[in-house]
C-alpha cells in the first residue's frame, strides 16, 4: 500500500483535502468546495472522473446516499498518505528556514 500522494496530479490531491474539509462530502459538494479554491468554475465531469480514479486507488470510498447521490470519504490511506505529505512539507519548509537564517546570520557577521 503506497502512503505517498507523490502519483497523484495536483487536482487529485486538493480533492482529498477538499473531501477532508467537508462536513457531508458529496459530489457537488465536492466541486463547489473545489471551485472556492480554486476562485473559478470547475467542470463537473473532471471532479468525477478524478473521486473515481481516487476510489480505484482506494484513497477515497464511495457510498450512496440516495438513488442520485453520492457520498466520498477518506480511507485509511488517504489519511495516512495526507499526514506523511504534511510532514514532508513542514521538515522542508523547516529545514529552508533554518538555512536562511544561517545565511542572513553570515552575512550580518561580515
Amino acid at each position: 500500500m503506497s502512503t505517498f500522494l507523490k502519483h497523484l496530479s495536483a487536482f487529485q490531491r486538493d480533492i482529498l483535502y477538499v473531501v477532508a474539509d467537508l462536513e457531508t462530502p458529496y459530489g457537488l459538494a465536492i466541486k463547489r468546495g473545489l471551485e472556492q479554491y480554486y476562485d473559478e468554475d470547475v467542470n463537473t465531469g473532471r471532479v468525477y472522473q478524478n473521486l473515481n480514479r481516487l476510489v480505484d486507488e482506494e484513497y477515497i470510498e464511495k457510498s450512496e446516499i440516495d438513488k442520485r447521490t453520492n457520498a466520498y470519504t477518506l480511507t485509511q490511506k488517504a489519511v495516512i498518505a495526507m499526514k506523511n505529505r504534511h510532514h514532508l512539507q513542514r521538515t522542508q519548509v523547516e529545514r529552508r528556514i533554518q538555512i536562511e537564517a544561517l545565511q542572513v546570520d553570515s552575512r550580518l557577521r561580515q
